[in-house]
């Protein structure tokens, strides 16, 4: 399947950010993008450069993190042979190689502080010199820079140039996190849904169950879109009857009764700590807050109907099999379900 590059939602917030994208991309500026992972950086970076004049020119990307500090600069700048061990030929930067076009460097907090200063001097005079060369080359390239850094706090501690970070940040564009854009988890995860089941040559689209649209609600998306798109395709593969709405979903893939031991030098968790830390979508996700509940009696009810739901979505509704899993007697199950009254969702 081909990369998804659509942008998806309807909250203020997001899309404040993606038109504020659009009226910065036809400025032959600089533009910051931040945003935790996931958030869709990336994205924003290709929509800067396909709605501005050099969109026929060429995109070229780098990740600053994924590469040595020693390599980061021969990627950018490119070298003469012989200038150091290994270059038994020249080589274009990626500077050469955006000429005319746009240079997304993403990771940008990752730079090293000469990979910084050679950085300045290009985004400032519109020149670059090949490592182990002494002739500048003028390149005319649009700088779009990407981070889930404080890079205003990097300059602060003198870990970041200030007078780069001034140059880079005409525009800021600051992308929210998935889990303030309200509405849009709901829509998001009904079209990874519907992808996946095409995927899978579904007759249909069922949708998910409520207990699991509730769960993904509240569920607090360290990773982002990008997160939500693989637990909602992960649940709908696993899932057997298309019929019925999907009616379990994990967040922690790693999550198993056979999952290996930490080492023994780690400092072993907190039980609330590895409540919070499982995110597999159970019991630690569908816990009330206990400040919004009136009373003792009604936190105990939420929790038990959580319990139930999420079981009974894991069994695909199979009652024997989840009372097998409760420690629980069939009678009980059943008599359980009619007081929460469950009985409907499971029609």
């Amino acid at each position: 399947m081909k990369r998804d590059n659509q942008f998806i939602g309807q909250s203020g917030a997001f899309l404040d950010a993606v038109e504020r994208a659009s009226r910065a991309a036809p400025m032959n500026r600089p533009v910051l993008v931040i945003g935790e992972r996931g958030t869709g950086k990336e994205l924003i970076a290709e929509r800067l450069h396909r709605l501005s004049p050099r969109w026929d020119e060429p995109l070229v990307t780098m990740n600053c993190a994924a590469l040595p500090e020693t390599l980061i600069e021969a990627e950018l700048f490119g070298h003469e042979a012989g200038a150091f061990t290994g270059a038994t030929k020249t080589r274009a930067g990626r500077f050469e190689e955006a000429d005319r076009g746009t240079l997304f460097l993403d990771e940008l907090g990752n730079l090293s502080m000469a990979a910084q200063e050679r950085l300045l001097r290009a985004v400032e005079y519109g020149e670059v010199t090949r490592i182990g060369s002494s002739r500048p080359i003028r390149v005319d390239v649009r700088i779009v820079a990407a981070t889930n850094d404080d890079l205003p706090a990097l300059a602060e501690r003198g870990e970041f140039r200030s007078d780069l970070l001034d140059r880079l940040s005409f525009e800021v564009i600051t992308l929210p996190p998935l889990r303030v854009r309200e509405g849009d988890i709901d829509v998001l995860a009904d079209y990874f849904g519907r992808r996946m089941a095409a995927e899978l040559q579904w007759e249909g689209w069922p949708g998910f169950a409520d207990h699991v649209r509730r769960q993904l609600d509240e569920y607090p998306w360290p990773g982002n879109v990008r997160e939500l798109r693989n637990v909602v395709e992960r649940a709908v593969y696993r899932w057997d009857d298309w019929s019925q709405p999907v009616g379990h979903v994990q967040f922690d893939p790693f999550d198993s009764p056979w999952k290996p031991a930490s080492p023994a030098h780690r400092k072993p968790e907190s039980p609330s700590g590895q409540a919070a830390a499982r995110g597999d979508g159970s019991l630690a996700q569908a816990a009330p807050d206990l400040d919004t509940v009136e009373d003792l009696r009604s936190a105990v009810d939420a929790h038990e109907r959580a319990i139930l739901e999420h079981a009974l979505g894991k069994h695909r509704w199979n009652q024997r099999q989840t009372a097998r899993a409760l420690g629980l007697s069939y009678d009980q199950l059943r008599h359980a379900i009619k007081r929460h009254a469950l009985m409907q969702e499971e029609e």
